[in-house]
């Protein structure tokens, strides 16, 4: 596979101590961008998902290790951010992780792994490059959802695997608590909606961000996949996950405060036995997140 080379000059490292130091300097003299606000209202959940972006590639890896083996292959890891699940995957395999916003590309560790500044929708690669592609809760804020899945059923060789991460739209937990807004019923709505109605009034230095999120429910999702995969759930195997400690996945402050008091009121088991990877009534109403793995179909 031909990899173009990265804007970013990297020489590996922690995502933090000097680099984060040297990335303060530099924004004294540019704007902040929104995950970096301290003064915005999600700014200590992005601060907490930084601090355990490790624990969302652990989780990942933990699924995909139930379709295959990760051993010497070639990961795509979209939208990386922190970098946390390329870091987890590259242990053993050659990963590229892809982002648009350069300023997480500098804080990454590099690595085992290429880093490559680019839009998800524009990626410089050749059809049949990599064995897995990671999305990991991008799919909701990309413009052209579609073209990203066609892309991405080019891109995976044979039999490749796509892993797939997003909120449900329809989940009941969802319409109580958004889970990027923290509001009840915006989950319902488009972006356009949101950002008319929603953000001109209550979020005015979000107004002109191009990745709010619009989000799916089960079928959506499935009509998007169905020409190029087969679709799997993995509700249960994540519930599970979460239950025993891997909180670093969950974004959402009121599915926290959940997760937290069925733990406390000894009810682990019995949420544990209700979840289930089947495409009825729990994942298309209940499930707050969707975590599918997608073979690719001749």
């Amino acid at each position: 596979m031909e990899v173009i080379k990265t804007k970013v000059s990297a020489k590996g490292g922690s995502a933090s101590g000097g680099k984060n130091r040297k990335l303060k300097l530099e924004l004294k003299q540019k704007k902040i961008p929104h995950w970096l606000d301290e003064n915005h209202p999600n700014y200590s959940r992005w601060k907490r998902a930084r601090n355990l972006y490790l624990e969302k590639g652990e989780v990942v890896e933990n699924v995909l290790t139930q379709y295959t083996k990760l051993v010497n292959l070639r990961i795509l890891d979209i939208g990386c951010g922190n970098g946390g699940t390329s870091l987890v995957l590259s242990k053993e395999n050659f990963v590229v992780s892809l982002e648009i916003d350069l300023l997480k590309l500098k804080v990454q560790n590099t690595e085992s792994k290429r880093l490559i500044n680019a839009d998800a929708i524009k990626m410089p690669f050749k059809n049949s490059s990599f064995d897995i592609i990671i999305l990991q809760d991008v799919i909701e804020h990309v413009l052209k959802p579609g073209k990203l899945i066609n892309s991405c059923a080019k891109l995976l060789k044979e039999n490749g695997i796509l892993y797939l991460s997003t909120p449900n739209r329809i989940s009941l937990l969802n319409l109580i608590s958004d889970p990027h807004w923290g509001l009840p019923l915006l989950s319902l709505f488009n972006r356009n909606i949101i950002r008319k109605y929603f953000l001109r009034f209550f979020r005015k230095k979000d107004i002109n961000r191009k990745d709010i999120a619009q989000l799916f429910s089960l079928n959506q999702i499935g009509n998007l996949l169905q020409d190029n995969f087969r679709l799997n759930l993995n509700t249960r195997n994540v519930v599970a996950q979460l239950l025993n400690g891997k909180e670093g996945i969950v974004w959402s402050n009121f599915h926290l405060f959940l997760i937290r008091l069925l733990n406390s009121l000894k009810m682990k088991r019995v949420f544990l036995n209700l979840s289930n990877d089947k495409f009825g009534i729990i994942n298309k109403y209940l499930t707050p997140t969707f975590y599918i793995v997608a073979q690719k179909q001749k």
